[in-house]
């Protein structure tokens, strides 16, 4: 139980602060939410899409292309460095 305690603690500072915002500060915070929003769940759903999953069916297909491109721009990089 004195695990909780200062979890209840951090939780009600946080709170207590919150509650007891201006209406600036309540005005911002709302501003900041709403752009957070936009920024991840709208400019996410259409720039940016999943394209592994639109191209290979299985997580099989998926994780073999992502292992090919990896390991192939590794063993080109250092063939680059080793020439150097």
């Amino acid at each position: 139980m004195k695990i909780l305690t200062p979890f209840k603690r951090i939780f009600r500072f946080y709170f207590d602060g919150f509650s007891n915002l201006s209406s600036w500060g309540r005005s911002i915070w709302i501003i900041i939410l709403i752009k957070l929003f936009i920024l991840f769940a709208i400019i996410r759903v259409f720039f940016m899409p999943d394209i592994l999953k639109k191209d290979y069916k299985t997580d099989n297909e998926r994780s073999r292309h992502v292992l090919e491109n990896l390991t192939t721009s590794v063993s080109v990089t250092s063939e680059l460095n080793s020439k150097l």
